[in-house]
């Protein structure tokens, strides 16, 4: 019994050994000089390529081989093939006060007074309406766009027509009982307004 108690403590004392050895490696082994993230990374996806030295000592047997990195050679283009953004001169861009916008034939052009009845058998929308050209000069083929809407007030359609006609610089002319289009039954009350011309 003694010489058996005997063995099984040696065996325990070598179980106790064995994770002292496992701590003292990974110590060790964590110890050892290795390359970081950052240098791994710089490496890997730098593309220009680095020279690995080695110096070993021929006196000392015992000094271990120093690696070093030498820097990248710098480059040879020259500084104007590839300038930087900020160096580009700006553009002379007019301050906004001093551009001038082209007049549009549509500032002097405006419907003045308008009404709206149902002819053909109710479908039909007629609108009679007076427009006043205010340019110093002569329109022609006006579009204009009517909106019509229940008696609620919500949208109901749009309709659109071309008055192949010239209006003259400084005038008024009436149109009575154009036709703009079909319309819904429902349609209660309308607004016309202009779209385009054309300058003469």
């Amino acid at each position: 019994m003694r010489i058996a108690g005997w063995s099984f403590g040696k065996s325990a004392a070598r179980l106790a050994v064995l994770p002292a050895i496992a701590i003292l490696g990974c110590a060790m082994w964590l110890m050892l000089p290795q390359a970081s993230d950052a240098e791994g990374h710089s490496t890997a996806t730098s593309p220009e390529v680095t020279r690995v030295t080695q110096d070993t000592s021929g006196n000392d047997d015992t000094a271990g081989v120093q690696a070093t990195l030498s820097s990248p050679a710098p480059s040879t283009a020259s500084p104007d093939a590839n300038p930087a953004p900020a160096a580009v001169a700006p553009l002379d861009i007019a301050p906004p006060e001093t551009v001038e916008s082209a007049k549009s034939s549509l500032d002097g052009l405006k419907i003045i007074s308008q009404s709206w009845r149902r002819g053909g058998l109710g479908s039909k929308a007629l609108v009679t309406f007076t427009l006043r050209n205010a340019n110093d000069y002569a329109v022609r083929d006006i579009e204009i766009a009517c909106a019509f809407k229940r008696r609620d007030g919500s949208h109901l359609t749009d309709r659109r027509r071309i008055i192949p006609d010239t209006v003259n610089m400084r005038s008024r002319k009436r149109y009575a009982g154009m036709l703009v289009g079909f319309v819904n039954v429902n349609a209660n009350k309308a607004k016309c307004s202009v779209v385009t011309a054309s300058r003469i």
